[in-house]
């Protein structure tokens, strides 16, 4: 019987799919629920798994752009090959049989041990001679490893002496694996690396170029950018933030804190906080504009950027506005994963009504972040730097982040987005105002 492995539907929108890589060979046997290859969409990748065990034939190859419904590969059903299980046994069995083996190899030599006992000369002479034979077979054992001239590290080479495996032993090992495509490739792509230098060909004239296709991720990322700066009035206003009083607060209670729900403290949670808190006070951030309308959201579903290796990604924590700090770290921590590994769905990434992107992560000192659609504004992050700052009428050294806010103009006017940024830095250099709704708590005592 032979089983049609299709493109499944990933959304209602998506019609077309990239096939980005095939996670097994063709030809090869593989088993129900398998991962077999992976599908690039314009909203994320996507693994698609066998329906049963059989032997796979490819119809469609890596980087083919393909309708939802179309036919990849097929499985043949009536063809024989060695599932996990029955490989997890051969193995079992063998162990079995070397643990048999070891305890007779054991009985014997105790036996040896006894009949030795009987005469103390005896016994230190076989001593010196065991002695002599493990230099010999040492010896031998590191001639024939020098032989093999593996690039081993001296960690890798520690661990392989304190588990008595040689180089031999552990060539044998690999002997019995089968090379597939990925490994030649492997192979192809650092050999000219391994070549010594006076071989290899010289950068300066090279006029060579490669092409990549662009997955469909990127091309539609692309358009979304594109769009956004020609369908949108979109302005960046910018502002710094004192962090020492955040900092304070993190390295103060960091390790209770884990401690008590098993994530770190970082800074994103303090301004995801500070974002959800100062949408209370400036809604047009937090609406969008649908056609003549604007909508007004009641929640907040706020988008953290992602760099994955497929491309920028932004998963979306759903009601952020109730959240606890605990409870947007570990969230954050978990879809981040989930992106940087490939494995988040559509339904994690859509709907955001706001979205904060961190460029510090890697070294930015300032930027004008690029709006997300239909959202009308984005907060980004930048990099913490030690920099001279007037503090009551004194200047001191604090480390300092800018921030910036790039907004849609059509909706929101510079009062409302300076307003707006100008409370997310007051809720970081105070944090306790974020308790109260962006207001002093003495003022909130006071009920003015």
């Amino acid at each position: 019987m032979s089983i049609e492995v299709k493109i499944p539907s990933v959304g209602e929108s998506i019609t077309e799919v990239q096939l980005a890589s095939w996670l097994v060979e063709d030809g090869d046997f593989v088993e129900k629920d398998q991962e077999i290859a992976e599908i690039d969409s314009d909203k994320a990748t996507l693994s698609i798994s066998a329906e049963d065990d059989g032997k796979i034939k490819f119809s469609a190859e890596e980087g083919d752009t393909l309708e939802v419904g179309a036919v990849i590969a097929t499985i043949d059903t009536d063809a024989k090959g060695d599932k996990k299980e029955d490989k997890k046994e051969e193995k079992k069995e063998d162990k079995k049989e070397a643990s048999s083996d070891q305890k007779q190899e054991e009985s014997d030599k105790k036996e040896v041990k006894d009949k030795d006992e009987k005469s103390k000369e005896a016994k230190d002479k076989d001593k010196d001679e065991e002695k002599e034979t493990s230099k010999k077979e040492s010896a031998s054992e590191s001639k024939a490893d020098e032989d093999h001239d593996l690039n081993i590290s001296p960690l890798a080479r520690k661990l392989m002496k304190e588990n008595d495996v040689s180089e031999s032993e552990f060539l044998d090992f690999f002997k019995g694996f089968r090379i597939g495509k990925k490994d030649v490739e492997f192979y192809l792509s650092k050999k000219d690396d391994a070549r010594p230098a006076t071989e290899k060909k010289s950068s300066g004239g090279n006029r060579d170029t490669d092409r990549k296709k662009m997955s469909t991720l990127r091309l539609k990322l692309a358009d979304r950018l594109v769009a956004v700066k020609n369908e949108t009035a979109m302005l960046t206003t910018f502002n710094e933030v004192n962090m020492t009083p955040v900092m304070e607060v993190r390295n103060k209670y960091k390790d209770i804190f884990k401690e008590k729900h098993g994530v770190s403290l970082g800074f994103m949670s303090f301004f995801t906080k500070a974002v959800t808190e100062s949408m209370k006070i400036i809604p047009e951030v937090n609406a969008q504009i649908d056609g003549n309308e604007i909508v007004y959201h009641n929640y907040a579903d706020i988008g953290i950027a992602v760099s994955s290796p497929k491309g920028l990604m932004v998963p979306v924590l759903r009601n952020a506005e109730s959240m606890s700090l605990a409870q947007i770290e570990s969230t954050i921590k978990d879809l981040a994963g989930k992106a940087r590994n490939n494995k988040i769905t559509i339904d994690e990434m859509t709907g955001g009504t706001f979205t904060i992107t961190n460029g510090g992560v890697f070294g930015s000192m300032l930027s004008t972040p690029i709006i997300n659609p239909p959202q009308s504004a984005i907060l980004g992050m930048h990099n913490i730097v030690e920099r001279p700052i007037a503090i009551n009428g004194k200047v001191e050294i604090h480390p300092v982040m800018y921030v910036a806010l790039s907004y849609d103009h059509r909706i929101i006017d510079g009062r409302e987005s300076v307003t707006f940024l100008l409370n997310v830095k007051k809720m970081l250099e105070d944090p306790a105002k974020m308790l109260f709704d962006g207001k002093e708590p003495m003022e909130v005592l006071l009920n003015l």
